[in-house]
């Protein structure tokens, strides 16, 4: 069986096929994966980590927090981009939105971990922190491969008290080391950078095969371009000069291109280049 939900573009990346059926969107994973398909649910998974939240149509105020306080507005489940209709609100400003609801606003690093799981036991993990660059709140800057000891032990019992005899690939993502979001998939836009092992590896782990763990990843950098015109055929050839890798986003309706650096130091390099010809 092929990997599901494989954009046509990512294809060559994917290789080699594992036997059984083996998600990379989320909505494919919520198909097959009925078991562990609850952690989607984001509002669950908030008040079951502790955090104060409820749906839309429960006032904040109700549950002890003052007017002005920022709350975070998101669905409960979303598929389609987990990040989509999400915002902040002022605490007596929540939309009675059906289908979503708020949390405490988290503050601090926000990471994102890819973790290879064996019954519930990591076995391989690689972590990418997000930069202070943004876009109506979204990362623009992304560092791969970057070493985050303190959040080890949350994302252990993270996966201990949702995904305890979960095989595969899984994504969780967190803000000042508290849970945001778990995926049953991996950041797919940041494998690029994960080494030549990793697919293979993931694909022996799911199979049932001899597995060894990749490599740590060597460390990068993933850049979103955002903007209503592509890049200049100027920009992408400076670009592309600096050993960085240009892609058009067709996907994503504001993101214009995802860059791609094998090193952080070239990362750098493009955000330069881009504020320089921004300026």
């Amino acid at each position: 069986m092929p990997f599901i939900g494989v954009l046509p573009e990512r294809v060559q990346l994917f290789r080699p096929q594992p036997r059984r059926a083996v998600a990379v969107s989320d909505a494919a994973a919520w198909q097959l994966n009925p078991v562990h398909r609850g952690v989607y649910d984001k509002l669950a998974l908030a008040l079951a980590e502790g955090l104060l939240a409820a749906p839309c149509g429960v006032s904040p105020m109700a549950l002890g927090l003052a007017p002005e306080t920022p709350v975070f507005v998101k669905p409960i489940i979303n598929l389609a981009g987990m990040a989509l209709e999400a915002g902040v609100s002022r605490a007596d400003a929540v939309p009675v939105r059906p289908g979503s609801f708020w949390c405490e606003r988290l503050e601090g690093e926000q990471t994102s971990s890819d973790l290879l799981l064996e019954s519930g036991r990591i076995r391989w993990q690689a972590h990418t922190r997000a930069g202070q660059w943004r876009d109506q709140r979204r990362p623009c800057v992304w560092e791969v491969g970057v070493a985050i000891p303190a959040i080890e032990p949350v994302l252990a019992q993270l996966v201990e008290r949702h995904l305890a005899d979960y095989t595969g690939l899984c994504n969780i993502e967190l803000i000042g080391g508290r849970p945001v979001e778990i995926h049953l998939r991996g950041s797919n836009g940041f494998f690029d950078l994960y080494g030549p092992g990793f697919v293979p590896a993931w694909v022996a782990l799911v199979d049932d095969a001899p597995f060894a763990p990749p490599p740590p990843v060597p460390g990068g950098m993933v850049i979103s371009v955002f903007g209503r015109r592509p890049l200049s055929g100027e920009k992408n050839a400076a670009l592309t000069a600096l050993g960085v890798s240009v892609d058009e986003d067709r996907h994503t309706p504001d993101r214009v291109a995802i860059l791609r650096a094998t090193d952080r130091a070239l990362g750098r390099a493009a955000l330069a280049l881009l504020e320089r010809r921004r300026g």
